[in-house]
């Protein structure tokens, strides 16, 4: 926030522009002064809560005033409600709080009891018993003050509580009339806790509170400071065992000591260093930063990010047995707000690799954030936010975990793409075996009820390439949506590889391609490897105008592999799908023969070309020299 906008009211000769006067020359201007001061502008100081420009508003009570007060009132940030009386103070719950509401403003009211001079009733009970009635009767006030601007007393803090009030709001984290913090605020400091519990045992120990305190702060604890806080838990919080650290429920009454003495602004330090909104939400420029990926590009976590996720995985997988349960997953993303929509869409964890007991992977966990990163790299950056992902360096931004790869126009030219992860259509007729392909692909047992595919059904997966290297395939099938997506360019380009399969125990499976092939003339333009699934099974004669191999073949390409999910060499299968999505040239069809290699002739031709040259040069030099 730029600005405070302090508007000044209260009735006539309450002193609410002695308090002004007082504020600005910082001793009490005994001089008459007029009744309605000029709007004055203090610059950020040092001792401003963050640094902001101060605009304090004087205003007149008096009735041919109220239009330029309505107006001043409905610019305002924070109002300064003065009283100096019995008969003033009367006017603040009978007159000046309803007028407030009447406007329809929705801005913090400091109370200030002015001329606190001229009374000796100023002990804490009568304090209390003035002053809390009315806060109780009207939530809008912040907090209430006693000062008088003839004994300059807690005159810059009276207008430091109304900057405050609007820098360091009160409302959104504590109930007065509960006594407790609010929803919001325990969760978002429930989410804090979590991201500094490093090791999570459920307790901040001392290496994690001074490394929070640094964060947030700028500076260590000392050892009595940090007593002190530990002391403070046990005494407030029955039954709490502070030898181990601070768990939640002292780190959620520490702060509610920080609201109730008045100190919530070292609540908003926390919540704002951890990027929370006055509104208590995360900002929208964190958990969504700039990422754009060009056309024909892909994203995918970088060395940075895999290293964060596998790091998580292995922080959360607390019996050790290679997986994560539910309770475990729970736990995860308990500062996020669950799984990702399109994880629950797609019945997560059945699309990535699993134990015997049905718990995901490290393996498998790895992979199903390189395929959220394809396909949705904005869902990977938030939820990066949420888990408290911290950039190696401090001047890099969450999209660090993220790399951008080079964008594969021309995949016809010869050569890898710079890819580690590619998108694989299994395409082919109900029932040809193409989601057993992707349960085998996943280390699934076969299971031969038929069930078909509605809904598109993804798989991912890492796979070995040849020389050692590794990358994640993600096998798709179309479902129903088959023919929309066959229809959409931008679903076309985002894919690296067709697989075209087919029953080769079914006659009537191969005319499916043939007919997709001559109803989608754009599915040329992408790399293809034709499969023949069930071979386990006796080999039949296809409906086809051409038998596959011939098709292939007029096509100048390889003939169809056959394989069978119940065969251990399945998995040879997976490999030739990555190794063309990776090598695109290798898997495009050809409608005619290839240009005969001329290279040998034409380098022949430009020898011969060189040599006459030269030996024509030497003929003449000699013939001019004789």
């Amino acid at each position: 926030m730029a600005t405070v906008r302090v508007c000044v009211c209260g009735d006539e000769g309450t002193g609410k522009s002695s308090l002004i006067a007082s504020l600005v020359k910082d001793v009490f201007v005994s001089n008459k002064i007029q009744p309605v001061l000029p709007q004055i502008t203090i610059p950020p100081s040092i001792g401003t809560p963050e640094n902001v420009t101060t605009t304090i508003v004087d205003t007149s009570a008096r009735p041919q005033d109220r239009t330029t007060l309505r107006k001043e009132i409905r610019k305002s940030n924070v109002i300064l409600l003065v009283y100096s009386d019995h008969y003033s103070y009367e006017r603040v719950a009978l007159f000046w709080m309803p007028y407030f509401r009447s406007l329809g403003v929705n801005v913090p009211v400091v109370l200030c009891a002015n001329k606190s001079d001229l009374t000796d009733n100023t002990t804490p009970q009568v304090v209390e018993d003035e002053m809390l009635p009315v806060m109780n009767e009207f939530r809008e006030i912040d907090s209430c003050i006693r000062a008088s601007a003839r004994e300059h007393q807690n005159v810059n803090e009276t207008f430091f509580l109304c900057q405050k009030a609007v820098t360091h709001p009160i409302a959104p984290l504590f109930d007065y009339k509960e006594g407790n913090l609010k929803p919001a605020c325990v969760s978002a400091l429930k989410r804090i806790f979590y991201l500094c519990d490093k090791d999570q045992d459920g307790y901040l120990n001392d290496d994690e509170i001074q490394e929070f305190q640094y964060k947030c702060f700028d500076k260590p604890l000392s050892p009595e400071d940090l007593d002190n806080i530990k002391l403070s838990i046990a005494k407030s919080v029955p039954g709490s065992d502070t030898s181990k650290g601070v768990d939640m429920r002292g780190f959620l009454q520490l702060n509610k000591i920080y609201a109730e003495k008045g100190r919530h602004e070292t609540i908003w330090i926390i919540l704002r260093k951890y990027h929370y909104t006055d509104s208590l939400s995360l900002e929208d420029s964190f958990i969504h930063p700039k990422f754009d990926v060009p056309e024909y590009a892909s994203a995918e976590l970088s060395p940075a990010g895999y290293r964060f996720f596998m790091d998580l995985f292995l922080l959360f997988d607390k019996d050790n047995d290679g997986g994560l349960n539910d309770q475990e997953l729970d736990a995860l993303f308990a500062p996020t707000p669950g799984l990702p929509h399109s994880w629950v869409e797609s019945s997560f964890p059945s699309t990535t690799v699993r134990n015997e007991a049905g718990y995901i992977t490290l393996q498998g966990w790895l992979a199903q954030w390189s395929m959220t990163t394809f396909l949705e790299p904005k869902t990977t950056l938030e939820y990066l936010a949420y888990l408290g992902f911290e950039p190696p360096n401090a001047r890099e931004t969450l999209a660090s975990a993220l790399k951008v790869t080079k964008p594969r126009k021309r995949r016809r030219r010869p050569g890898r793409v710079e890819r580690n992860v590619v998108l694989c259509y299994i395409i082919g007729a109900s029932g040809a075996g193409k989601s057993s392909l992707l349960d085998a692909f996943l280390n699934r047992p076969f299971d031969g009820l038929y069930i078909p595919t509605i809904k598109p059904r993804r798989a991912v997966n890492s796979v070995e390439l040849q020389g050692g290297k590794q990358c994640y395939l993600i096998l798709e099938e179309l479902g129903e949506l088959e023919p929309a997506i066959l229809e959409n360019q931008v679903r076309l380009d985002s894919c690296d590889l067709i697989c075209y399969a087919y029953d080769s125990s079914d006659p009537d499976s191969f005319s499916h391609i043939v007919d997709l092939r001559k109803r989608y003339p754009q599915l040329d333009d992408l790399p293809s490897i034709y499969t023949a699934l069930k071979a386990d099974k006796d080999k039949t004669t296809q409906r086809s105008e051409l038998q596959p191999d011939q098709y292939t073949s007029s096509l100048m390409m390889s003939t169809p592999v056959h394989v069978s999910v119940t065969w251990n060499s399945i998995g040879e299968l997976f490999v030739a799908l990555a190794e063309a999505a990776t090598n695109p040239s290798t898997a495009f069809p050809k409608s005619e023969e290839p240009p005969p290699d001329r290279t040998s002739l034409y380098l022949a031709l430009g020898a011969m070309t060189c040599a006459a040259v030269a030996a024509f040069m030497i003929w003449r030099r000699s013939t001019n020299s004789a």
